[in-house]
């Protein structure tokens, strides 16, 4: 296609999550929503016309038959990203698909094949990578004021106990299996942040469990997992996933060290991004509000906050299909390309199996091996 076209795109899973992304599409000239997916049947035709699609489909397959979709956006459960992303880039149809990338490593194995044997560009669509702050703490790191990055922090913490049983899915995949299950969310900045980077090694323990389903039964997943990572380079990162424990969310925790800098973020309302650059720096020991240093954000990230705000996750959403859709018209490399998305996904899986061997560390493979 080339610029002047309408990318015509299928939006699956269009009744829940794709509705934010729907906002996004809407503020991009050359992106239309053709066609939507869902399985909601009662609520479908209602979505498609708010939406503004001309066809809808309760069947994922039906819809790639017989629609002219250019590209799908996954924003289904889990477990059907791979086998939805596959058949789509089987078809030459591009992917955007929603975190993780996949729930195995088996099924990584065959979305990187298929990624390989497919023309189509794919893109995971990891949008806390967008979040205003986390761009400007990546900026500040491209302009080397962070020295050398070597030590960082991530944490998920958000009590899903309610959500599980309006979304059964996440009862399977997120809090019925133990380890770190959804951890794209830490890991998608950090790998920013020490640029170059993969992580070689996990292990990973939990806190034992202290919480029922309304069935009576314990969550497999443990309250609290910790996974520390190996960096190939040497550094080292922590990423801790809670979904259980009741507290207040607290999902966009992080942490960053180099030897010149290193960044805080706040962990309740009202509290402050935290930052300390040698360079900047009034002394050691005074932090500076991150603020102060927005004149480094990114002119092409700033000329689009307005628009952005307008879709979910802060406006990583939108920030996140402006991206992939560049990358589709254009020809370019998408930002979280399959391998990217390869590296924020496998570790999550590999710690899986080291808490079931008592927290011993593995090795995670490159995908770019395979």
């Amino acid at each position: 296609m080339t610029v002047l076209e309408k990318l015509n795109l299928g939006l699956v899973g269009a009744c829940k999550r794709g509705g934010s992304f729907a906002r996004a599409i809407a503020h991009l000239g050359n992106t239309r929503i053709h066609a939507v997916c869902d399985i909601d049947a009662t609520h479908l035709p209602e979505t498609a016309e708010r939406m503004g699609a001309d066809e809808a489909y309760t069947d994922y397959e039906e819809m790639l038959e017989y629609a002219s979709v250019d590209a799908v956006i996954i924003g289904t459960p889990m477990h059907l990203h791979v086998p939805q992303a596959v058949a789509a880039l089987r078809r030459g149809v591009h992917v955007l698909s929603e975190v993780t990338a996949g729930v195995s490593l088996e099924e990584c194995q065959q979305l990187v094949a298929a990624c390989k044997a497919s023309t189509a560009t794919y893109m995971m669509a990891e949008n806390y990578i967008y979040t205003r702050p986390n761009v400007l703490v990546r900026e500040l790191v491209r302009q080397g004021l962070f020295g050398e990055t070597y030590y960082a922090e991530g944490e998920y913490i958000h009590e899903l106990k309610e959500l599980n049983e309006l979304t059964p899915w996440r009862r399977v995949w997120q809090t019925g299996v133990n380890g770190v299950t959804y951890g794209t969310h830490s890991l998608g900045p950090i790998l920013q942040w020490m640029p170059g980077e993969r992580v070689v090694a996990v292990c990973c323990a939990g806190s034992g469990h202290h919480y029922r389903d309304p069935r009576g039964n314990w969550y497999e997943n443990e309250d609290s997992c910790v996974m520390l990572c190996k960096m190939r380079r040497g550094g080292l990162a922590k990423v801790r996933v809670d979904m259980l424990s009741d507290r207040p969310h607290a999902m966009t925790n992080y942490q960053l060290q180099g030897t010149d800098g290193c960044y805080e973020s706040p962990r309740a309302p009202g509290e402050r991004h935290r930052i300390w650059l040698r360079h900047r720096a009034r002394d050691a020991n005074t932090w500076m509000d991150l603020d102060e240093l927005e004149a480094y954000l990114p002119e092409e990230y700033r000329s689009l906050e307005d628009v952005a705000r307008a879709s979910g996750h802060g406006g990583g959403d939108f920030y996140a299909v402006w991206e992939f859709v560049q990358a589709v018209v254009n020809g370019c490399l998408p930002p979280i390309g399959i391998h990217e998305a390869m590296d924020l996904t496998l570790p999550g899986l590999v710690s899986q199996q080291s808490i079931r061997e008592g927290g011993r560390w593995l090795e995670v493979p490159d995908s770019r091996d395979w």
